[in-house]
């Protein structure tokens, strides 16, 4: 593997100017100057976005080597170091990480008012250790990384949640957590067979069929959890309902693609074997969470619940696109994760927006929005239509890919998954109709306000997004190309 170096450490300021300038908002920001705290959180999340810019401007697309490496001794005694790089799979979740930070300081601008300071330091800490995790080429580092993402979220959810908070963390750190723990013996496995915990090795070494299933297994049972697959899902909508507005964001939108992202770094070229012969039960489980989750987004009468619902439906093409093999499916799977950031995080805002204002989140609580709120309903149909993957926007452009992928693999399979936009389109357009549209029946939906400025900045920001992904997918797809068509190549050669 070359690896190219720079001499300004980019990749570790993309981590830790953000982990820093949380430290910061933590020590200078009180709720009695809470303005002040929002503007230094504003700020310290511009910086930490405008610091990731030069490893996009200086990335170069025609390689799949590691880019921007920084290799430190860290733990001499385990043979681990301090290694860092990005290719054309990680370099997107960088970028979307540090985006999202920014919208999510600003969703809390005005709702989050008890703890600002804190609230606003968990977000930016998190920020930081979530591309410490899609950066790091060392497994113990990324280890370190994967789990601490978990004690800012705890936290998130326990303070600032709903009523039922306190359950809904506990679930979200068990789930996370009881996973998590296997992988670390598969992690401590691979280092005692290779003697150092650096990925590319661990990605090299030759390994038998029997320790390459139960690595794939150990390995499953952390990133199952976290993207969530079908059965392992169900802590996802109790966290999304109890979360604030800015955690559900950051949830939909970063902390599910932690998973996905460690299947393609870990799952599929360290166990290549294992991963191909059980890539019928991934396949078949990630159908389940396609169309049965999209069913049981359909019956939800809670729009938070609905959401978290289809990002489970949503996420099940990321995982089907995986586990078939080819390259269409691949790169449909990596655009639909950066897609369903955008896509999510923005559906989040909507609700949250609505939420601010009648204080429900029942589906049957609104009914005839656009009468009051018009600007705020082209967004939320927008939005919608790109959930339910409407061509033009960025979620038709993942699923499509997918689909093809899927048909490339097998026709059967691939007219399943074709099944799934219908039920996006179903329980996407009937939440729009039953919120948006019809006769005002509630007096507290007459007296609502239409979206402000920053609430029509953050809406606004996500919308380009959404549309320029959908009509110009190719920026997104070149940068992947050469690295996806890498992991292909190597996920081909048996290690037995």
């Amino acid at each position: 593997m070359g690896e190219m170096t720079t001499t300004i450490p980019w990749l570790s300021l993309s981590i830790f100017v953000p982990i820093v300038a949380g430290i910061l908002v933590l020590i200078f920001g009180r709720d009695d100057r809470a303005d002040y705290t929002r503007k230094m959180a504003l700020v310290g999340a511009i910086v930490s976005f405008l610091v990731t810019l030069p490893i996009y401007l200086g990335f170069d697309s025609s390689t799949a080597n590691m880019q921007f490496v920084e290799n430190i001794s860290w733990i001499a005694a385990f043979n681990a170091s301090y290694h860092l790089g990005v290719d054309g799979i990680s370099i997107w979740f960088v970028l979307l990480t540090a985006f999202i930070t920014i919208i999510v300081v600003l969703a809390g601008w005005e709702v989050i008012t008890n703890r600002v300071a804190q609230y606003m330091a968990a977000f930016l800490i998190l920020s930081g250790l979530m591309v410490g995790v899609f950066v790091a080429l060392d497994g113990l580092l990324f280890y370190v990384f994967f789990e601490a993402t978990l004690i800012p979220m705890y936290i998130i959810i326990g303070v600032w949640g709903g009523p039922n908070r306190v359950y809904a963390a506990f679930k979200f750190f068990l789930y996370t957590l009881m996973g998590s723990l296997l992988t670390l013996v598969a992690f401590i496995y691979l280092y005692t067979v290779t003697g150092t915990f650096d990925i590319a090795a661990w990605q090299a070494a030759k390994l038998g069929y029997t320790p390459q299933v139960l690595i794939f297994i150990a390995l499953f049972a952390a990133f199952a959890v976290k993207v969530p697959m079908w059965p392992v899902h169900t802590w996802l909508p109790d966290a999304h309902v109890e979360a604030p507005t800015g955690g559900s964001i950051v949830l939909a939108a970063i902390m599910l693609k932690l998973g996905a992202y460690g299947f393609l770094r870990f799952s599929l070229p360290i166990a290549p074997d294992a991963s191909q012969s059980l890539s019928g039960i991934m396949i078949a489980l990630s159908l389940i969470a396609v169309i049965y989750i999209g069913l049981v987004a359909i019956v939800q009468d809670d729009m938070k619940k609905l959401v978290a619902y289809s990002s489970v439906a949503h996420m099940g093409f990321v995982t089907l696109g995986f586990f078939m093999f080819n390259v269409t499916g691949l790169e449909g799977a990596m655009v639909q994760m950066i897609s369903h950031g955008f896509v999510a995080g923005a559906m989040f805002m909507c609700i949250g927006v609505l939420y601010d204002r009648v204080h429900s989140r029942q589906i049957s609580a609104y009914g005839g929005v656009v009468n009051v709120m018009p600007k705020f309903v082209t967004f939320f149909v927008l939005f919608s239509m790109a959930n339910a993957g409407l061509p033009a926007t960025s979620g038709f452009i993942g699923e499509f890919l997918v689909i093809l992928g899927a048909v490339e693999y097998n026709f059967w399979i691939g007219l399943l998954t074709a099944t799934a936009l219908l039920w996006g389109a179903s329980y996407s357009l009937w939440m729009v109709k039953r919120v948006a549209y019809g006769e005002i029946k509630h007096d507290h939906v007459r007296e609502m306000k239409d979206i402000n400025c920053r609430e029509f900045l953050i809406l606004g920001l996500l919308a380009i997004f959404v549309l320029y992904m959908g009509i110009h997918p190719k920026p997104f797809t070149d940068v992947m190309h050469v690295s996806l068509q890498q992991l292909l190549e190597h996920v081909a050669i048996s290690k037995l």
